[in-house]
């Protein structure tokens, strides 16, 4: 455990130059005083370390100054280069980075573990985009991947019901089932665009100053979450079997089955439920529920139990 803090503590300085012992204690999730202890450990095994004195002080390593990857077990090896599955980072133009990088990583590995990325490529394959839709990533995906590395603002031509055109800050990229997003601050507000639909990118030569508080992950997470819940603006109550509540996590919306299964009502002796279903419109909750069939019972709206009324008279017939 302490052999593997120590090297986390070497390749940090490797990778930020100077660091103070309280960020390195967070980092590491450790004490001050451990850092101080980890720190003459190093210095006596022969690693180069030292402190700068000073309001800007911190510990460095002697310039130059670089350690071999020997401290990485064959999983931590064979991990690193599965977060390089080259599909994504190919689509925006960085194939050649990627492989050089993938280089220099398995030169600077012990000959005992210069096989991880062949035994990772061949146990592991990344098929990001989904059946049945368009392959191939979006022509302009490379342009918008250099604005995002790049932090510069950019003009982008929009396809939606019509045309439009935006100056924007990239701040990142998202793959989701095979369909990249870009994610942009614009007058303040980040906003999601989908790279298919942006049909051409002019560069304005102007950067932009990145919010360091920005999480990217986190606000993919809570747009898409609110855009789940915005498109279910409807209600319908149901009666619903124990088969139906299992097959309805397939047939609706994920979110939707589990707001109904949490606020269903006791079963009755044969075990079905009442409860209140979230739904998009009338329509698609007609459509999605044929799929359950006799496992439930629309209760309200009548309009909608009509419907499934005649729906149900007209399968009798079709198989009288």
């Amino acid at each position: 455990m302490r052999a593997a803090r120590l090297i986390s503590l070497v390749l940090l300085l490797q990778a930020r130059e100077t660091m103070t012992a309280a960020e390195l204690a967070a980092e590491l999730e450790v004490s001050e005083r451990t850092v101080y202890r980890d720190v003459e450990a190093l210095s006596a095994a022969g690693v180069p370390v030292y402190a700068d004195q000073g309001r800007h002080g911190g510990y460095r390593l002697v310039a130059g100054y670089r350690t071999r990857l020997t401290g990485l077990s064959r999983e931590e090896a064979e991990a690193l280069f599965l977060a390089g599955l080259p599909g994504p980072a190919g689509d925006m133009g960085l194939a050649d980075a990627v492989a050089a990088a993938e280089l220099k990583v398995v030169a600077a590995l012990p000959a005992s573990l210069r096989d991880a990325p062949a035994r990772a490529g061949q146990r592991f394959h990344l098929d990001a985009p989904g059946w049945f839709g368009p392959s191939g990533p979006p022509p302009l995906l490379p342009d918008l991947a250099r604005a995002v590395w790049n932090d510069e603002t950019i003009t982008l031509a929009y396809r939606r019901d019509r045309e439009v055109e935006r100056t924007v800050d990239p701040y990142g990229l998202v793959l989701k089932n095979g369909t990249w997003y870009l994610i942009a601050a614009v007058d303040g507000t980040h906003r999601t665009y989908r790279a298919d639909r942006i049909t051409a990118v002019t560069a304005t030569g102007a950067v932009f100053d990145r919010d360091a508080a920005f999480d990217l992950p986190a606000h993919w997470a809570a747009s898409t979450d609110a855009f789940r819940r915005s498109m279910l603006r409807d209600r319908i109550t149901v009666r619903i079997s124990p088969a139906g509540l299992r097959v309805l996590r397939l047939a609706t919306e994920p979110l939707a089955a589990a707001e109904a299964a949490e606020h269903a009502s006791p079963p009755d002796a044969g075990g079905w439920v009442t409860t209140t279903l979230p739904v998009e419109s009338l329509d698609v909750a007609y459509t999605e529920l044929l799929r359950v069939g006799p496992e439930i019972e629309v209760l309200e709206p009548p309009e909608l139990r009509a419907r499934f009324a005649e729906a149900g008279a007209r399968l009798a017939a079709l198989y009288r």
